[in-house]
């Protein structure tokens, strides 16, 4: 695949919203929104007869086998609401006008049902989401968890990783982000830096809505997951903007989402935050340890709603779990105890999570087991 563009482009994979109306310049409108969701609509100028073979269509419009009560999404322009009353009623109809200063618009809107009035251009943006959301079949979103270090060497990439392999191996799709550009690259870690993909440079100009599944298609795909990761350039920055796009983006798509976070909370990293379910924060059992991440965890729980921590191993002398969740004051998520061997395997070129044995792998499988088996919620 060549580029981002095509990604945010995208392809129409779900159903083909209708549009009713003779007016030109809102035809144009509506066509230009239709394409920025990747979306190829029907246009009609009247209610089209049920089973018919297309009724007159404008510039860019399609005919062909569509209905009122058949199409997923019906967009009537305010000049034709009159002729649409007859209609009977259903979900997913919107009066969409230019100037809608006319107090009768409301009624109109009532008389054919419409969820909502649409003006435009103010509610562009808007409606190229519920576009989208047709073209992609949208449904639940995926659960989306984080993963950031406490302190530096805790192990925080290791256990992202580790989260995203048990979740593919349950049959989830999942997306696992490197959102640390200084972390060395997930593709590495997964024993795929020579896989072919899009990396995170390539999605640097993303703007507005990223298409979900051209996103998950474009990503290389390892360990039955696909992975967004850097490349091995000199580019570490990607505009908050983008990252936005393209964790929602993945997100849209369902199943599990998994994001590495780097320790730094910049505006980039902030954007990620709000759209995650649960972040974990990997912290050793020892009192330094514990010092630095609270300094994370203050930085981390500005942004996001529900942080709780993962302590990695127990030092000698070192602090309990329960003791190490109480100082940074964050709900205890579990402990993962030192896997003896687990670096060498790694270094060897073993993805962490690929053995159902060890303490990381039932971490994770216990950890995915309480989360996805309660209606893609986080358990308390």
């Amino acid at each position: 695949m060549g580029g981002a563009g095509s990604v945010a482009a995208g392809a129409a994979v779900g159903g083909r919203p209708l549009i009713i109306t003779e007016d030109p310049l809102l035809l144009d409108d509506l066509l230009r929104l239709c394409a920025a969701a990747g979306a190829e609509p029907h246009v009609h100028h009247e209610v089209p007869e049920p089973g018919g073979t297309g009724g007159p269509r404008g510039p860019g419009g399609s005919g062909g086998s569509v209905g009122w009560e058949s199409a997923p999404l019906v967009l009537v322009g305010d000049d034709a609401a009159r002729r649409v009353r007859g209609a009977p009623r259903r979900d997913g109809v919107f009066l969409v006008g230019r100037d809608l200063d006319d107090p009768l618009v409301w009624q109109r809107a009532v008389e054919i049902g419409a969820e909502e009035v649409l003006r435009l251009p103010d509610a562009e943006s808007g409606l190229v989401d519920r576009i989208a959301d047709v073209v992609e079949g949208a449904g639940r979103p995926a659960l989306a968890v984080g993963v950031i270090g406490g302190s530096g060497g805790a192990g925080a990439s290791t256990l992202a990783c580790a989260l995203a392999v048990r979740a593919a191996r349950t049959g989830e799709r999942t997306i696992l982000i490197d959102g640390d550009p200084l972390g060395g690259g997930m593709d590495v870690l997964l024993g795929g830096e020579g896989a072919e993909g899009l990396r995170w440079p390539d999605f640097a100009a993303s703007r507005g809505r990223v298409a979900a599944g051209a996103l998950e298609e474009s990503l290389p795909e390892l360990h039955a997951l696909r992975v967004l990761s850097w490349d091995r350039g000199d580019r570490v920055v990607v505009p908050p903007a983008a990252m936005r796009s393209v964790v929602s983006a993945a997100r849209r798509r369902g199943g599990v989402v998994v994001v590495d976070l780097p320790r730094r909370v910049d505006e980039a990293v902030a954007e990620v935050l709000a759209q995650l379910d649960l972040v974990l924060m990997v912290v050793p059992g020892e009192l330094r340890a514990v010092a630095a991440a609270g300094r994370v965890a203050a930085g981390v729980r500005m942004v996001a709603g529900d942080v709780r921590v993962v302590v990695r191993g127990r030092c000698p002398g070192g602090l309990d779990p329960e003791a190490v969740a109480a100082l940074l004051g964050v709900p205890l998520a579990g402990e993962v105890p030192v896997e003896v061997g687990l670096p060498g395997r790694v270094a060897e070129g073993e993805a962490p999570g690929t053995q159902g044995r060890g303490a990381l792998s039932r971490f994770c499988d216990g950890f995915w087991q309480r989360a996805l088996g309660s209606a893609q919620g986080v358990p308390a």
